[in-house]
């Protein structure tokens, strides 16, 4: 349940940058959101391979 909890703090974190960047069209907001949404593909992956792994060991 860690991993869970790091993407949902994650997703939260990114929530004040994505209305700054489509609400009030602020730009720094939307390289935030980029970026944040870079290391929860990336934290995603991570995920996906620890789940593949544990499911092979079984």
């Amino acid at each position: 349940m860690k991993r869970f909890e790091q993407v949902r703090d994650l997703v939260m974190g990114l929530e004040g940058d994505f209305e700054k960047f489509y609400d009030k069209e602020n730009q720094a907001a939307g390289t935030r959101v980029r970026k944040g949404m870079q290391e929860l593909k990336n934290l995603a992956q991570e995920i996906r391979i620890e789940v593949q792994e544990k499911k092979n060991k079984a």
